[in-house]
This record gives structure tokens, sequence and C-alpha cells, in this order.
């Protein structure tokens, strides 16, 4: 919290004093509003980013204003983001998510784990096949063949960090992410995952190349988008 507040006042700072002048005009453009984001979340993706900061450049616009709002209405919980996002207005949260959206910028460079045989064999069974017995769908059904995520209301797996993945799915798993009444496909599947394979599917995830865009909502089976119409409705997908 502190070093985040502190980062924000340091580039606060550095705006209004460049060149040792009062009078340098700062466009008023999105660019510059979100400068706070882009303090955790980089400008450009950087390979050395932070583990626990996502990648939020291209992501699904329904899928980012969801976050946010839920973010600002405390529904789900970092306090820094709280915090930024507390007196903003749907309008503007949506303006935020298209900036976003719309960036095409560089991923970093996959991480690399070594894996046995067994952990890959594994990951992909869960990735592309699922679990029956736990009832737990193939990750790639709800977030594309290419685990690039599907639009408007997937988010892609591909090109986050295994800390990241481990962290959230945690998080699904202990209901800490959504702070909502209603129940959540995605918390309900979490929570059928032991730790280790949890672990083993967010090593696998970390370790793959980013490749192809994200698909459209078309793509969702009607069996998932009834499972999860909830999690679809509020992130912008059809009603």
């Amino acid at each position: 919290m502190m070093r985040f507040i502190v980062l924000i006042f340091f580039g606060i700072a550095c705006v209004a004093n460049v060149h040792g002048s009062s009078s340098v005009i700062v466009p008023d453009t999105m660019d510059e509003r979100v400068k706070a984001c882009t303090i955790c979340h980089g400008a450009e993706d950087e390979a050395g980013r932070d583990a626990y900061y996502p990648r939020i450049a291209g992501k699904p616009q329904g899928y980012l204003f969801n976050q946010l709002r839920n973010f600002r209405d405390g529904r789900r919980y970092y306090q820094p983001m709280n915090i930024l996002l507390e007196n903003m207005s749907d309008d503007y949260l949506q303006s935020i998510a298209h900036h976003f959206a719309s960036l095409q910028l560089p991923y970093p460079a996959p991480e690399s784990f070594v894996m046995q045989p067994e952990e890959i064999e594994l990951a992909e069974r869960f990735i592309y096949s699922g679990n029956a017995q736990k009832d737990v769908p193939a990750c790639s059904a709800c977030h594309g063949d290419n685990l690039m995520g599907i639009e408007p209301a997937i988010p892609g797996l591909i090109g986050l960090s295994r800390a990241y993945i481990t962290a959230q799915l945690g998080g699904w798993r202990k209901g800490s992410i959504i702070r909502g009444q209603a129940s959540d496909c995605m918390s309900e599947i979490a929570r059928q995952l032991t730790d280790h394979e949890a672990d083993t599917i967010a090593k696998w995830l970390a370790n793959q190349p980013v490749a192809g865009e994200a698909s459209p909502l078309t793509a969702l089976s009607p069996e998932l988008a009834q499972r999860c119409h909830h999690h679809i409705q509020e992130n912008g997908g059809v009603r």
C-alpha cells in the first residue's frame, strides 16, 4: 500500500517539476490519465514486471470494466485498487477499459519451468479435456482453444506469470476474488482442484508462448454459457 502511494506521488512530483518549470502543460489524454495504472501494470508489459501484477493490455473490454467495477464497489478486494477507483463513474471505468483493451503491446517471453512428463500430462488433461469426475470442464472450453480468451467476457490465460495464476486460482478457491452474493462458475471449478493440480496448471500455462487472438462469444458452448451465465452477463456478454 505505502509503496503504491509513494510511487503515485513520485510520478506527480516528476510531472510538476519537469525541467524545473511549473508551466509544463500535460496533455489531457487517456494515456496520461492512466499513468497510475501503468505504475504497477507497466506501460509496455515489460518482461521484468512484478509477477503479481497481470497484463491488462489487450484484455476484453467487458472483462476489464467488470474487474474495475468490482474493485470500486468492494466486490473484489485489493486496497490500492479500491482506493484508486472509489469515486469513478461507470462511464469513466468503461473509458479506461476501452483504452487498455485497444492496446496491442508485445508480450514478454514465457517463463521457463522444468516439468516432469507426469506434470505435463496432468496439466494438459485439465487444459484440453477437463475432469468429468470433478465436474471440471477443460480450460480451453471456456478460455478458447488457444487460451487467449473469449470476447467480451472471458480473459486469456497465456502471457501471465505462474505466481499470478496460482494466486488467482487460490483466490477463487477461497472465495476472496469476488465478494458477491451470486455463485460463480470459476469459484466452483477452482474449488475442485488440489494444490498440486492448481500449481501444475499454472506452471504449464506460464510456460506457453502467446499465439493468436481472443475467440468470439459464439465459441463458448451453450452448456458452459448457461453454467457461467452470471459471469458472462457481468462481463458484458449477451443477456
